[in-house]
């Protein structure tokens, strides 16, 4: 058939189909007898075990469906039976173990119960009592003698032995005090039982007067009695709260302290309260059945959850991952609900049957998400193989535009090959890596070699920008050989963008150079831009300085130039040495003409007449303009101008609003190369000042911590050094803290909230305490926020002893506060 089928597939794809498919199936039908060999000698050893797990007895099916065994086809299918009926064996076996515990527990309070009763009453009740103890016994033997015992879970045997010895202790107990008092009322010289109220009772009897009748005479007996009432009520009202909340830890101790109250003064209690306690008790022990009722419901709810997944239609089941993930969710569901409570082995088994069903088609949705990695497995190798036979044939050829096309192709081909699990895509990744690298040989052979030459043309750059006499030609020619070796050897964008910068600076300085030269030659800066630039030269060279008076007062002198104001200084150097003093008014007129004085800017030339007045009213001019009205003023069509000049007060017609100051004239233009030197020479100067700025405020925090590390108050920054809101008040505290002795530890919640005050992030170990802060911060009404006592909290940190962790995040929230 393998042999038909290989020549049938290369005339007639249709007809080779159904031998394809015939194939498939054998293989498939072979695959599945040796699987189910192999999980029958698992079944068969698992049967042969004397003790069997029922974990593993329930996994085995679980693993063979998974694994795709023939478990309807024998001899599984009879394994699987075998190994049901051997499981559910033991189930019922260790049912009838929790039975029998709580029949145990059952039997235990009806002897308690009796006890508290007549002694007459026990009498009559103690041959009942006896048969039922005696069966529970045997019952109790009979579990061990059961062939499947070994294979019960380890705690329910020590849970039965147990319950035996408990129950087997009170009967004991019981039938001993019963008998003494039996032995009592027929001789008045024995000694009475242990039983408080079978001793009360054979006291009245012998006329002796009970401890309860000589309570009722002594002045201590009401207080007793009250004092006896009112523990058993608040025992009650706990047990009855504990029953109400459904709380099945707490429930079991308050049910045992009611128990012993009773005991110790149930004499003392009235016949009501004592009713009321023996109802409560009743509900106690029905609690625990409770539990399991509940716990069983949130198990059907499972069940159901579990059989719906494979019960709707075939077009609205979940898909395959998310069927995948319902039946996890639904079986740690189940192990939860385990947990809090006793097992049903039954709804297990039908839930487990539900969910084995329902991986049916997770199985058919892993077989096609295996079908479809193995399919893009075998695209990305064939891609591989495809950049290999490229690569060789590509050898030689200098065409790398297209070759980087092609390569960038194989990329975008290898992104978009699908999806391939970790392992897979671990193993062919290097592969792929390989490959490329092969390809990019020599392409990155040839780009070496052009980074190589444009690096020589950029030398070639800097030599001609140098050079004394600007060449135009050789330049022109330099950039024709780089646009050319541009367009043979493609480069990274990146890496092409900074060479061609690295290229083109020179040569623009060159030119730039040529320009400034130009305009110096033609001699056309005035003295304004002189001024400008001088300014602007004595403002780098302050910010070289490194001092930040230096370059603020440059600032303020290069401001002033460009504004056309003269100095202080250069006013004092250009006035005349008179004897007395001159007043303004009186060397005005000699400043303009002086030769040295800022030309003033020359008046804007009249504005050439757009509209023209076309009526021929009286007083009208065509000459001038439109839009005027001599008769309404010049301030505009009702003449408000001179209207509200005349206006006084607001008695009269208004406010008198005073008049506007003059503007002053404007700045003279500057020309380019001026421009150009001042913005140039500002952007230094703010760079050197934010670097000044940051240095000092370093510098300052090193200050601060290290006066914290030596305690030593002297060394602790002056406030203008250390800026910022509320320090300068904050500074002293600050020095008082550091000058007394340090504290027991650093207080966390002060770092925390200068960390919140300076919106800075917290380590991670420490990241719950503040979220808790935050939590309590927001219940405090009136407590001010941590941006206004950040002050008040680095004295509480100085005042701590010294710890590098510590500093580092009070260093990291002053970073943040003190520039504030």
């Amino acid at each position: 058939m393998n042999e038909v089928f290989k020549e049938l597939s290369q005339r007639d794809r249709g007809a080779a189909k159904p031998l394809k498919e015939k194939l498939d199936e054998l293989k498939r039908q072979k695959a599945q007898e040796h699987i189910g060999v192999e999980w029958a000698q698992k079944a068969q050893a698992l049967i042969a075990q004397s003790r069997l797990n029922l974990a593993d007895a329930m996994a085995w099916q679980r693993d063979a469906a998974r694994a795709g065994a023939p478990l309807s086809r024998e001899p599984l299918a009879g394994l699987k039976a075998a190994l049901a009926e051997r499981v559910k064996a033991i189930e019922d076996l260790q049912h009838r173990v929790q039975v029998e515990r709580e029949s145990a527990v059952l039997m235990a309070q009806r002897i308690e119960i009796l006890s508290t009763k007549s002694w007459k009453e026990a009498q009559a009740g103690i041959d009942g009592l006896r048969a039922d103890v005696q069966q529970w016994q045997a019952q109790a033997s009979g579990l061990a003698d059961d062939p499947q015992w070994p294979s019960v879970e380890v705690r329910f045997p020590p849970m039965l032995e147990a319950s035996r010895q408990q129950l087997q202790l009170v009967w004991d107990a019981f039938e001993a005090a019963l008998a003494q008092a039996v032995a009592a009322d027929a001789d008045p010289q024995a000694p009475l039982p242990a039983v408080p109220v079978w001793a009360d009772e054979l006291r009245q009897a012998r006329g002796i007067e009970t401890p309860a009748e000589a309570d009722k005479t002594d002045t201590q007996a009401a207080e007793r009695r009250a004092r006896a009432q009112a523990e058993l009520q608040k025992a009650l009202e706990a047990l009855e709260r504990e029953l109400a909340q459904g709380h099945g830890k707490a429930t079991p101790k308050a049910a045992a302290d009611v128990r012993a109250l009773l005991r110790s003064s149930g004499r003392l209690v009235g016949a009501e309260l004592e009713g009321k306690a023996n109802a409560i008790l009743a509900q106690a022990g029905e609690l625990e059945d409770w539990q399991r009722w509940r716990a069983d419901q949130l198990r059907e709810e499972l069940v159901r959850k579990a059989e719906a997944l494979m019960a709707a239609p075939e077009g609205q089941r979940l898909g395959g991952r998310k069927m995948q993930e319902t039946l996890r969710s639904l079986r740690d569901q189940w192990k939860t609900t385990d947990q809090g409570g006793p097992a049903n082995h039954a709804l297990w088994k039908r839930f487990d049957e539900a969910c084995t069903l329902a991986h049916k088609e997770v199985e058919v949705w892993l077989t096609q998400v295996r079908q479809q990695a193995e399919a893009h497995r075998a695209q990305r190798l064939a891609i591989i193989e495809e950049v290999k036979a490229w690569t060789a044939a590509h050898a030689g050829q200098s065409d790398w535009k297209s070759q980087i096309r092609d390569l960038h192709a194989f990329s975008e081909r290898w992104r978009e090959a699908g999806h391939l699990s970790e392992k897979a895509f671990a193993e062919l990744q290097p592969l792929w890596k390989a490959a490329m690298q092969a390809a990019h040989v020599e392409l990155e052979a040839a780009q070496a070699q052009s980074v190589a030459r444009r690096r020589a043309m950029i030398d070639e750059a800097v030599a001609l920008g140098e050079a004394p006499q600007l060449r135009i030609d050789a330049v022109k020619a330099l950039q024709q050989r780089w646009q050319a070796e541009a367009h043979a050897v493609p480069l990274e964008r990146k890496q092409e963008q900074k060479l061609w910068e690295a290229f083109r600076q020179p040569i623009d300085a060159a030119f730039q150079r040529k320009s400034s030269e130009r305009e110096r030659a033609v001699a056309t800066l005035n003295a304004h831009d002189q001024r400008v630039l001088d300014a602007a030269r004595a403002l780098d060279a302050a910010s070289a300085s490194g001092d930040a008076q230096q370059i603020r007062a440059a600032q303020a002198a290069l401001e002033q130039a460009m504004r056309g104001e003269t100095p202080a200084r250069e006013e004092a150097a250009n006035a005349p040495a008179l004897d007395g003093a001159t007043p303004q008014a009186e060397t005005a007129p000699e400043a303009a003409d002086s030769p040295e004085a800022v030309p003033k800017p020359a008046s804007a030339p009249a504005r050439k007449l757009v509209a023209m007045r076309g009526d021929d009213r009286p007083g009208m001019k065509k000459a001038e303009p439109a839009g005027r009205d001599e008769r309404r003023g010049p301030a505009g069509r009702d003449g408000r101008g001179a209207r509200d000049a005349g206006r006084g007060s607001r008695d009269g017609w208004g406010d008198a609003r005073p008049p506007r100051e003059p503007r002053g004239a404007p700045a003279p233009r500057l020309g380019d190369a001026a421009f150009r030197a001042q913005r140039q020479a500002l952007e230094h100067a703010e760079a050197a000042l934010r670097k000044l700025a940051a240095q000092a405020h370093g510098e300052v925090l090193t200050q601060l911590l290290t006066a914290w590390e030596k305690r030593d108050p002297s060394a602790v920054p002056a406030a203008q050094a250390l800026g910022g809101r509320g320090v300068t008040a904050a500074r002293g505290s600050w020095v008082q803290s550091l000058g007394a002795a340090p504290s027991a530890a650093i207080p966390a919640e002060a770092l925390l909230r200068l960390e919140m005050a300076a919106e800075v992030p917290t380590p991670a170990e420490h990241v719950e305490a503040r979220r808790l802060l935050q939590l309590q911060l927001l219940t405090r009404r009136h407590e001010a926020a941590p941006a206004d006592t950040w002050p008040q909290d680095v004295g509480r940190v100085l005042a701590a002893p010294f710890d590098a962790g510590s500093a580092r995040r009070l260093q990291q929230a002053l970073k943040v506060l003190l520039r504030r």
